[in-house]
């Protein structure tokens, strides 16, 4: 289990190359969901989500020969993205492998930042190429099953729990369980009557399914929301999850998008539906806990094109 001492570490280690996003009051989202709510913008992150945190802990551990032989991820957007560009300003080369499902921004970008982007036609056969590449001598960046990745995203939680006023409950999304796990590692050393709460989206659904076996099972993935895909979560995230979390929540791909709708016009911000999905969430949240909740939400990446929300909105025949 992760806890706050290396956390505190994560977060020294990565001074200098990471941003330490605002934590704001939304009064927006307030009138919306009727209770406080408090924000962490991790949309505002370098590269546009909380991944940086975890590739540049990660990358900063790395010895000399790993340095030279390359380091290889695999992602279905975010973690990518990351990688390729924190890669880049340290001076790694980097390998990202991405199913040909995860958004064209994303690989776009990758290239860009000089990184070496491999395409597979799904998440099942982008870890096996992985498996192949390590094999050849890449050291693998994972982009949840690695205490140091778990202790960079866990100073999400440290900075929250710094930064925000009251609390009762934090939600977080779940891909893997990286972001949850650190954050939820934080919070129960830091602010420990805080409730946290996951939220997945439905077609990615490994940490709730995971949670009902007893311990990780492979998912079958059709969500659209890519970057919350991870075809199963890993031991050490699901005990983090399973001794820590209140609950995990699983919402529509439609009520997702229609929650980065809503992000935009009622809190002013640009979310994916990886952070969007927190908005429908946050009422069933409501609804359990009652009068007196004070809501602080993990807005954890808004690397989602116009053009994409727009196709998803009118796919789900949103306004």
């Amino acid at each position: 289990m992760i806890g706050i001492a290396e956390i505190r570490d994560a977060a020294q280690r990565m001074t200098g190359h990471v941003v330490r996003t605002p934590t704001m009051v939304s009064p927006g989202l307030e009138g919306l969901l009727g209770v406080p709510v408090t924000v962490k913008l991790e949309l505002l992150q370098r590269t546009g989500s909380f991944k940086a945190r975890g590739a540049t802990v990660r990358l900063l551990a790395l010895s000399e020969a790993e340095r030279a032989a390359g380091v290889v991820a695999v992602s279905g957007g975010n973690h990518g993205i990351a990688l390729a560009v924190m890669a880049a300003a340290l001076d790694v080369k980097a390998t990202v492998v991405m199913p040909r499902s995860a958004p064209a921004r994303a690989a776009e970008i990758v290239e860009a930042s000089g990184a070496s982007l491999r395409l597979t036609d799904g998440m099942d056969s982008a870890f096996a190429l992985v498996e192949q590449l390590r094999a050849e001598g890449l050291t693998l960046v994972h982009p949840f099953d690695d205490p140091l990745v778990i202790a960079g995203q866990g100073t999400v939680g440290l900075e929250f729990a710094e930064d925000a006023g009251e609390l009762t409950d934090v939600l977080v999304s779940i891909g893997g369980g990286g972001l949850i796990s650190g954050v939820a590692a934080a919070l129960h050393a830091l602010r420990p009557g805080v409730r946290v709460w996951g939220v997945e989206t439905e077609g990615a659904q490994a940490m709730s399914e995971a949670l009902t076996a007893g311990g990780p099972v492979p998912v079958a993935l059709s969500s659209i929301v890519s970057t919350l895909s991870a075809p199963a979560v890993s031991r050490l995230t699901y005990d983090h999850v399973s001794a820590l979390v209140t609950e995990v929540l699983v919402v529509p791909d439609r009520e997702a998008v229609q929650g980065t709708l809503d992000l935009a016009d009622h809190a002013k911000v640009w979310a994916e539906p990886a952070a969007g999905c927190l908005l429908p969430a946050a009422r069933r949240v409501l609804d359990r806990v009652g009068e007196g909740a004070r809501l602080g939400l993990v807005l954890c990446g808004g690397n989602a094109t116009t053009s994409d929300v727009m196709s998803w909105a009118e796919r789900f025949q949103l306004r």
